[in-house]
């Protein structure tokens, strides 16, 4: 017995040594944030989206999404399948059971004509177990590897969750700009109908040409070809918010985009914090470790099995004795099986179990990178588009002064002509129009560093 005990330490010390503990690569995170430098840890991916959006509009249509997008549903049965999957692993540390019960007939015949001289009957009832001994920690291994498997799919879920809350707000942002142009463009038409009335009494009364009459009327059709396309693009976006929403296409409540109000700073922590936040990198994290785990099972397999197997039951050739002491057997054994020749199967599953290792740390490491590059693009977009809107203040201020001017200079001198007045007028518009476009590229922006820093993954609450 002693050597026994003796030979399962030796065993298990033997098994420490060809296993290897998982360890995350050496990656280096202090330059992901192009010309950003921070030391500060406070980070608005930890904020709840229903913190950093004011509007409770937005915050009710994202509610919605997350209870009945179809992807995110989807997500949850992955997340299930690997739940079972860890389970099963989780039990192969248990015996098998196997019952069985048979009834066996037996008849021993001479050749023809001499007739049958004896027959049996043979009745069996038992149970069967087997159970391997986790000797060089295989089992252990798989565990381990199931389980990263199931974190990956719960982490692919958060990823689903922050793009879907992503992909609602830049819908339900892209509507209120939208809305804002078709009303600058309405209230365009509006002016430019007023334009042509002008336009007619100054003609009348021999202060312009005909040529100015007629220009003024194609300036009105040019502004209103374009609320057709407009009109189109809003439908277009509510049915694309309502596919996020799982349900029929429909118009979308909304507010306006004057009323939506940024109330957070805008703070990204360190480069480092992704590895926490971000759920595609802690995704292709678990990755990794899964594939590090399977990496030490095919390395353990090339190690012998240990098994006990033991069995027990009932059997007899008569059924009244069936299920009697006499009847009674039972018996147990241990066994070693060594792989000697098995055509390489072994072999080419390492090299196998290595390659997706290895690929899948390029995977985790691309995945940081890409999430690095994100939190950049989306910063140095809102640092843009607020300078844009800065300028396209003044901008807005001299064009509306231009456009003042040119009119008044055709209506009560021949400095000018209405040529002069349908650019400044048409400049004016364009203006306003990419200004609103600023607006929503600044909403964009936001959207865009909340989701690329791990913003929204977590549950509601």
């Amino acid at each position: 017995m002693k050597s026994y005990i003796g030979l399962m330490l030796l065993l298990v010390l033997a098994s420490c040594k060809i296993s290897k503990e998982y360890q995350r690569p050496d990656l280096n995170t202090t330059q992901l944030y192009r010309d950003y430098q921070s030391v500060d840890t406070i980070n608005i991916a930890s904020m709840h989206w229903n913190k950093l959006f004011a509007d409770p509009i937005l915050n009710g249509l994202i509610t919605e999404g997350l209870q009945q997008n179809i992807d995110l549903k989807m997500a949850y049965q992955r997340i299930i399948a690997a739940s079972a999957s860890f389970q099963q692993s989780k039990s192969a540390f248990l015996p098998d059971l196997n019952g069985n019960a048979s009834i066996k007939q037996s008849k021993l015949a001479f050749p023809q004509g001499f007739g049958i001289i004896n027959s049996s009957t043979q009745y069996d009832v038992g149970l069967t177990s087997t159970w391997e001994a986790d000797v060089w920690g295989k089992l252990k291994r798989a565990k381990k590897a199931a389980l990263a498997s199931l974190l990956q799919t719960e982490e692919a879920r958060k990823a689903v969750q922050t793009q879907l809350i992503a992909d609602i707000s830049n819908c339900y942002f892209t509507l209120l700009a939208l809305d804002q142009q078709l009303l600058i463009l309405e209230q365009t038409v509006n002016n430019r109908k007023t334009d042509v009335r002008t336009m007619k009494s100054l003609k009348a009364a021999n202060v312009v040409t005909g040529a100015a009459e007629v220009q003024s009327e194609a300036s009105q059709y040019a502004a209103e070809v374009v609320i057709p396309r407009l009109k189109r693009q809003i439908r277009e976006t509510e049915n694309a918010l309502n596919l996020l929403l799982a349900k029929p296409s429909t118009t979308v409540n909304r507010a306006s985009l004057n009323d939506q109000k940024l109330l957070v700073d805008l703070k990204v922590g360190l480069p480092v914090q992704l590895l926490q936040n971000r759920p595609d990198v802690k995704q292709a994290e678990y990755a990794f470790m899964a594939a590090f785990e399977n990496t030490n099972v095919a390395r353990k397999l090339f190690y012998p099995s240990v098994t006990l197997t033991a069995s027990g039951g009932f059997t007899s050739f008569s059924l009244k004795d069936w299920l009697t002491p006499d009847g009674l057997f039972g018996n147990i054994a241990a066994g070693i099986a060594q792989p000697i020749f098995n055509k390489g199967v072994n072999k080419a599953r390492l090299i196998t179990a290595k390659a997706a290792q290895q690929e899948a740390a390029l995977a985790f490491q691309g995945s940081l990178l890409k999430a690095g590059e994100e939190v950049s693009n989306a910063l140095y977009a809102y640092q843009t588009a607020v300078e844009q809107e800065g300028i396209r203040v003044k901008q807005l201020a001299a064009l509306e002064k231009s456009v003042d001017f040119t009119k008044k200079l055709l209506r009560y001198s021949s400095a000018t002509n209405y040529t002069d007045v349908l650019t400044s007028e048409q400049n004016l518009l364009s203006a306003q129009l990419e200004g609103v476009d600023d607006k929503l590229q600044q909403w964009q922006a936001v959207i865009g560093l909340y989701r690329a820093l791990g913003g929204g993954g977590e549950g509601e609450n």
